[in-house]
């Protein structure tokens, strides 16, 4: 189990010196008007030295030296390496009103500060022109070269101050989009389709991409590897994480990156070194926990903000997604069970050959990830 913990901090590298590649998030808005825009929310540096969702990081990337170069570039500066890369990717970018391609031209980047680098620099490109107000549907493309992508389309009457979302489609394996209607109200994803989209979105953040939480939910694992107790330390995490998920995402709490990334590594280190220090599960360790899942909520609710929520499936989306959140976590605990669980846990070395080292392991590493997330 040590070799295991150790293998995989290592596979995954110290995610506090790595950007993790995200996918791009697209909104186009077709307005009555006979005018449409489209923001790009992207990495310019990725899309630059050609970094897409085949890396886990950017540092395993064959560009990686270039893309930190690019990262602490001034805005102004990226905008002017950005300039010769324009024509080749309004090229390899698709928007199609009923079957017609429509040229594609970037009028306008919105490129932030470096600012925090745990946290990916993502710009927005706009892209605008008009269109013919007799098409009734439009098709998006987004090339694999450049990595996965979710888009939605907003109609808008300004007018009458009247707009409608279409839900998001999450394209992959260089996909088109489904075409998204633009004479009526955008037909809505079935209910399953939401559920479908918002779990798979939840487990993902668990297994693979979620070191962090896994680490964590092991640290839950190891002091007390017998059923109920462990049951009751997963519900108080799954309560905690599942009301900061909720409030966060309807904007009624709120803390910035720089705070929740490194408290997060510290409830990791804590876990572990307590696994090493108390020789039983008190009841104080529920508490515990649950105070640290309100931080990890907080974390599940970067990934929803990115993403987005459909507004007339809210709720649908908020529950599925922690769904899948559990499910991932789940699977987390039958692998372990599985690998020592099953075969170690009514041993008398269990504790001095297993646990201790198992929990060092993981409060080195929080304690580590801490440090970084805190200087960088």
């Amino acid at each position: 189990m040590l070799r295991l913990l150790l293998m995989l901090v290592c596979l995954h590298g110290n995610p506090a010196l790595a950007d993790v590649v995200k996918p791009a998030l697209v909104e186009i808005s077709v307005n009555t008007d006979g005018t449409y825009r489209i923001e790009v929310r992207a990495s310019i540096e990725a899309l630059l030295t050609g970094i897409n969702s085949r890396y886990k990081d950017t540092r395993e990337a064959p560009n990686a030296a270039a893309y930190d170069e690019l990262r602490v570039m001034e805005p102004a500066r990226l905008a002017m390496a950005f300039k010769p890369f324009e024509a080749q990717f309004t090229d390899l970018v698709e928007l199609d009103f009923d079957t017609e391609r429509i040229p594609l031209t970037v009028t306008r980047l919105d490129i932030p500060e470096a600012g925090y680098p745990k946290v990916p620099r993502i710009s927005i490109i706009y892209l605008e022109g008009k269109v013919d107000r007799s098409v009734s549907s439009m098709t998006w493309y987004y090339p694999q070269r450049f990595g996965d992508n979710a888009v939605r389309v907003r109609q808008i009457d300004a007018d009458n101050e009247k707009w409608h979302w279409s839900d998001w489609q999450w394209l992959r394996n260089d996909a088109h989009s489904e075409p998204f209607s633009l004479t009526e109200v955008f037909t809505q994803q079935p209910v399953s389709a939401v559920i479908k989209t918002y779990v798979v979105l939840g487990f993902e953040h668990i297994l693979p991409r979620g070191l962090d939480h896994i680490l964590f939910i092991l640290g839950i694992f190891l002091l007390s590897i017998h059923l109920r107790p462990l049951l009751w330390q997963v519900t108080m995490f799954t309560v905690a994480h599942t009301l900061t998920l909720g409030l966060s995402i309807a904007g009624m709490i709120s803390l910035p990156a720089n705070i929740v990334e490194p408290l997060i590594a510290l409830s990791i280190a804590y876990i572990g070194i307590e696994n090493i220090t108390a020789h039983s599960l008190h009841k104080s360790r529920l508490v515990i926990v649950f105070c640290f899942g309100l931080l990890h909520g907080m974390g599940f609710a970067s990934v929803l903000s990115d993403f987005g929520m459909p507004a007339d499936a809210f709720l649908t989306a908020l529950i599925s997604f922690n769904v899948g959140v559990e499910l991932g976590q789940l699977m987390v605990i039958l692998l372990a069970f599985a690998a020592i669980g099953l075969w170690f846990r009514n041993k008398p070395w269990y504790r001095n050959v297993i646990e201790i080292p198992c929990s060092l392991a993981i409060a080195v590493t929080g304690l580590y990830w801490t440090w970084e997330r805190l200087v960088f």
